[in-house]
């Protein structure tokens, strides 16, 4: 229904939510964040203050338990996505679940299997918005056959400092809290596929440069999530991606994409401009991308949308969470092992 009423719970409420989701959510007529349940009752409580939330639970349980809420925003680390998805929507409740989807492959396929059995109900993982300015863009080039046959991609996300031996232990190097997930490369591989389709096969070489870190209470823990790796893949399309992710690169230049054609070239800078070349062409030159044709952050619009019947969930529907999460674990296997490991899993 157009109108229908949408009363949102928050689990988990994150600098991702605070400063994205709460906003978008408060622009969406005849939305409401009805409640909030944190990590504790105190840190809910700071949000529903900030945020004039009406209601805060003690924990998630009691807050799927109110009737009242017809959708939930999970906001926590990796480790918790499974259960909370699972556990809303078994409560009628629609889900906008943060990335990354869950920890392993096996916890995103329970998700979908559960949101499948509940047809009636949205189930949306947060996108990856790195790219949004340009996506639109690179799908028209390659979809209008600027570059001809796509023969590889050489795509980099690396962080410019230098190794920090001394660094904080983040929830992302803590392989109980993240899984598999490692550094940034699920978002430029979500973003990838969005250009050029998935991978089906898999080959990665990494690396734990901060093998100890310093927990919140300033004990030394060991670090078994890489903080760089190299990712060669082979695409449904034939074409070779080679893939590279790191925060050991001190005076790197950040993040780049090159997409390489029969009959053309392009490249997106760390600024997301984008240059291209054809057959015959000097070299690179950049390439016109119109306000209009740039797509930006509207999560919480399009979920808003789902629930009432007028849009489809395009980013991110549950299949393509548990395929990012199958080509994420599929990373850390081909390390362990140095085997090539093929997809699906």
């Amino acid at each position: 229904m157009p109108d229908q009423e949408i009363r949102v719970g928050l689990i988990g409420a994150g600098k991702n939510t605070r400063e994205r989701h709460i906003p978008g959510f408060d622009k969406v007529a005849g939305l409401e964040i009805a409640a909030v349940a944190n990590r504790s009752r105190e840190s809910g409580r700071v949000v529903a203050d900030q945020f004039n939330i009406p209601t805060v639970y003690d924990n998630w349980q009691e807050l799927l338990e109110d009737e009242s809420i017809n959708a939930v925003c999970i906001g926590t680390w990796p480790y918790m996505h499974s259960t909370l998805t699972i556990a809303a929507l078994e409560a009628g409740k629609h889900v906008l679940c943060e990335a990354r989807m869950a920890t392993t492959a096996d916890d995103a396929r329970a998700m979908l299997d559960v949101s499948r059995a509940h047809p009636d109900l949205v189930a949306q993982i947060v996108p990856s918005p790195t790219t949004f300015k340009v996506d639109p863009l690179l799908q028209k080039l390659i979809g209008e056959g600027y570059l001809g046959e796509l023969l590889s991609v050489n795509l980099q996300s690396l962080g410019a400092g230098f190794v920090n031996h001394s660094g904080p232990m983040h929830w992302r190097f803590d392989r109980d809290l993240s899984g598999f997930n490692i550094l940034n490369m699920g978002i430029w591989y979500e973003a990838m596929i969005r250009w050029v389709g998935r991978a089906t096969r898999v080959m990665a070489m990494t690396k734990v440069n901060v093998p100890y870190r310093q927990d919140e209470n300033g004990n030394r823990v060991a670090v078994t999530i890489p903080d760089h790796a190299d990712i060669l893949c082979e695409l449904a399309n034939g074409a070779q991606a080679h893939m590279r992710f790191s925060t050991a690169t001190g005076h790197a230049t950040g993040n780049e994409v090159w997409l390489y054609g029969s009959e053309g070239t392009i490249r997106v800078d760390h600024a997301l401009n984008v240059y291209g070349g054809k057959r015959g062409d000097p070299g690179l030159s950049e390439i016109e991308n119109p306000a209009s044709l740039q797509a930006s952050w509207r999560v919480e619009e399009e979920f808003a949308n789902a629930i009432r019947g007028t849009e489809t969930i395009t980013r991110t529907p549950f299949d393509v969470g548990l395929h990012y999460m199958e080509w994420t674990e599929a990373v850390t296997r081909s390390a362990q092992t140095g085997q090539a490991v093929s997809l699906p899993l």
